[in-house]
């Protein structure tokens, strides 16, 4: 698979990695079982980067990854896990030494290393990206060996911009797909200008572009799919990529048509991420080693044409700007 730069770091990470919310919590159940076979089929497909967080299932996430990892005698995966997100609600005030550095000590445990090869913030307050002390509490981080690098998962375009300005940040982390197009505009191109890297979340919008659900489609009691629909738990942005279920349904069978033969609609999404300059990586989850292995293939089909992502801009501008308008 296709290496690009971490940053302005020595690491190369794959097009696609995996993201692991899925695998701790918020998304109907996984089994340990299951979610090793997950970790085992994106790894076996070429994925070499894993993004966690401590709150995914308060370390679970973590803790499956490190089990997987030392029970293989892995050691060339690069895992990215975030801190921040399990102390509810939110203040700047928590971002301190003593909690920065109870937090990624804890995901050191949760992980078995010594060093953590990338730690971002897990949207933090806004105020935090202009607290000159933070970033000198996370370069001391890197002084000391607890972490090699630090990035940012970010809720809007102006954190992003905020972080990107930093000199130290090697990645900033941001929800990106067809249904949430504003990063193109700034976001990518100052990234692309500053060596910083971007890594695509929530790729296929909570699944809406998979192409697999309908207006009868349901989730279950624990998914956030169910219970955040109106962004009562967390950032509605985070799931469907905050799109209008009905209206992201109507997006996703005007670009079906679109899409070649022999590739799914999954692929053809995440291959559009792929395709933007300034994306390091995109981080689609996965609930079962198939899904892991049909993520990856989306790394192996053909760039999309100026026109097939013409007509994508078109459908973004006339059915989802409008509603979702300058949010994130």
């Amino acid at each position: 698979m296709e290496l690009r730069k971490l940053g302005k770091s020595n690491k190369s990470i794959p097009v696609v990695g995996l993201g692991t919310w899925q695998l701790g919590a918020d998304w109907g159940e996984v089994t340990e079982s299951d979610a090793l076979k997950v970790l085992d089929a994106a790894y076996e497909s070429g994925v070499r980067f894993f993004d966690t967080a401590d709150a995914y299932g308060d370390g679970r996430s973590e803790q499956l990854i490190s089990t997987f990892l030392t029970s293989r005698k892995i050691n060339d995966v690069v895992v990215g896990t975030k801190v921040g997100r399990r102390v509810m609600p939110q203040s700047p005030e928590l971002y301190n030494l003593e909690n920065l550095r109870n937090w990624i000590d804890r995901s050191r445990k949760n992980l078995q290393v010594d060093t953590l090869d990338l730690v971002q913030l897990h949207c933090p307050p806004s105020s935090v990206y202009h607290d000159d002390k933070l970033f000198e509490i996370l370069d001391s981080f890197i002084d000391d060996g607890r972490i090699s690098a630090y990035g940012f998962s970010v809720e809007t375009r102006a954190e992003a911009l905020a972080a990107i300005a930093r000199p130290n940040v090697e990645s900033v982390q941001i929800v990106f797909n067809m249904l949430r197009q504003a990063p193109l505009a700034e976001v990518l191109p100052a990234a692309l200008a500053a060596d910083v890297s971007i890594i695509a979340r929530v790729p296929l919008a909570s699944g809406l572009l998979s192409g697999k659900y309908d207006a009868h489609t349901t989730f279950p009691e624990n998914d956030h799919r169910n219970y955040n629909r109106e962004g009562k738990a967390f950032d509605i942005g985070e799931t469907f990529a905050g799109v209008d279920f009905d209206i992201g349904l109507e997006a996703v069978r005007r670009i079906s048509h679109m899409i070649p033969e022999g590739v799914t609609m999954a692929e053809f999404a995440l291959r559009w991420i792929i395709d933007q300059s300034g994306i390091t990586t995109v981080i689609p989850g996965a609930r079962s080693g198939e899904q892991a292995k049909a993520n990856v293939r989306a790394a192996q089909i053909s760039p999309l044409s100026s026109e097939m992502k013409s007509e994508i801009a078109e459908i973004y501008n006339e059915l989802i700007a409008p509603q979702i308008g300058g949010k994130w």
